[in-house]
């Protein structure tokens, strides 16, 4: 059995993975995610093509094992919106969302012995109207500065909603399980 390594150091991505009780390893993937966005800027391109470099390079350094990697963007008006970094852009971030629909991509590509597998969950979410107010506590409740769209939806960010449309809800998080789940039974691993 070919080992299983997840091509990211995001927690939410590795605790998303250990859900599934298969072993795996984390490695840092060392894509320059700033010159693909600046290459491609079409935001699904660009989840695309992150994940798909992400799991060919650390595929390299480990030939013969199945590498997963992931991206995922928050986008309006077709503009990715960065992790925010700080409390005021987070603020920003969130009073452009209020009151109206995104889209967040979460894409996912599997570099395996026979190639490489790939798809892009799209989860469209509508952010209820949100006062300045709200909008600064929960920014000070939940620090989501390492978060697309400046918000964790599997926290308090819940409440900023008021509906979600997605096929499925692990992907808001980071990294679509349902779907990858019968990729990695496909490749071998024991799901179940």
């Amino acid at each position: 059995m070919a080992s299983l390594i997840l091509a990211s150091t995001s927690t939410y991505r590795r605790h998303l993975l250990e859900r599934l009780r298969v072993p795996f390893t984390c490695e840092r993937p060392g894509v320059d995610e700033d010159l693909v966005k600046k290459q491609l800027r079409e935001p699904l391109a660009v989840v695309q093509e992150l994940a798909r470099q992400k799991a060919l390079a650390v595929a390299q350094r480990f030939p013969g094992a199945v590498v997963i990697g992931s991206d995922q963007a928050a986008t309006l008006d077709g503009e990715i919106l960065d992790k925010p970094g700080t409390v005021g852009n987070a603020c920003a971030q969130l009073a452009r969302l209020q009151g109206r629909e995104h889209q967040l991509l979460t894409a996912v590509a599997i570099a395996h012995a026979g190639g490489v597998v790939q798809w892009v969950d799209t989860t469209r979410l509508c952010m209820r109207v949100l006062s300045g107010e709200e909008i600064e506590r929960y920014v000070l409740a939940e620090q989501p500065l390492d978060c697309a769209g400046s918000y964790k939806i599997e926290g308090l960010g819940v409440a900023l909603f008021d509906r979600v449309m997605s096929e499925d809800q692990t992907a808001i998080v980071g990294l679509p399980l349902l779907r990858l789940c019968r990729e990695l039974r496909g490749l071998g691993f024991a799901i179940l």
